[in-house]
């Protein structure tokens, strides 16, 4: 599986940024969305790959896809999936959305393959990535609109999270309460995130297996970095447990 990646109006030209540029101006930096694709979504208990469990109608991840092809900001829209997956063979996919099979054995493996076939497709180290979850069905295109417009002008780029609303508590190892911990500054973190590409490639190198790394943000983070936090909606959830897919399904619903 190895289509080509496009730009938003559907052709590939054959030239290089550098072939285009007629000025001494450093070519304006250009916005991608990459997809990682390639879990199996374990918790929530599906048959297969959560991303692919109907939801409203159509798979789960269409939802996801079309959000990000309904912003026309974005260059190019990236799909991560696991070596052998077939499940967007013969699909139309909308927009300028692109399938890779290159996913890793992590989230943090999925993406940085990613962002190496982003660089093989002519993106430029300056360019901006949103990296958004799969199973985030419910973003919408203001959300990720409001995102970009915070992050482009920031030196580092950031993430959309939420206040965190609910009493924090802290468990011993008895499964105890141990501690409540103020909740004033605590947030929940969710997708997208946007970083420059070759600040995001190697931030993930530098973490390699020495450092956990559950979201981008963490591994900027790892490099004495302070992303951004941007406010997104708490309907912006990553559908994870078997009952998350009723409440998806409503919010679908409700939108119409």
């Amino acid at each position: 599986m190895a289509p080509i990646l496009k730009g938003s109006s559907g052709h590939n030209t054959g030239m290089s940024r550098s072939t285009l540029q007629t000025t001494s101006e450093p070519p304006a930096a250009r916005l991608w969305a990459l997809i990682p694709c390639a879990g199996n979504g374990s918790r929530a208990a599906a048959q297969g790959p959560k991303q692919y469990e109907a939801v409203a109608g159509q798979p789960m991840v269409l939802h996801t896809l079309q959000a990000f092809a309904a912003v026309p900001r974005l260059h190019g829209v990236l799909v991560v999936v696991a070596p052998g997956d077939t499940f967007f063979d013969g699909r139309a996919l909308p927009g300028s959305v692109q399938v890779r099979d290159c996913g890793g054995a992590s989230r943090a493996d999925s993406v940085t393959n990613g962002l190496r076939e982003l660089r093989q497709q002519d993106a430029d180290g300056m360019d901006w990535v949103l990296v958004h979850d799969a199973a985030r069905c419910l973003v919408t295109p203001a959300q990720i609109d409001a995102l970009i417009d915070a992050c482009l002008p920031d030196a580092v780029g950031g993430l959309l999270a939420l206040p965190l609303p609910d009493t924090l508590k802290q468990a011993d190892a008895q499964g105890r309460v141990e501690a409540t911990l103020a909740r004033s500054d605590k947030w929940l973190a969710q997708t997208p995130q946007m970083f420059r590409l070759a600040l995001l490639q190697d931030a993930l190198v530098q973490c390699g297996d020495r450092i956990a790394v559950t979201d981008e943000s963490s591994a900027i983070e790892a490099c004495g970095l302070a992303p951004r936090l941007v406010p997104g909606s708490a309907q912006n959830f990553k559908v994870t447990y078997p009952e998350d897919f009723a409440l998806a399904q409503a919010v679908l619903q409700a939108r119409g």
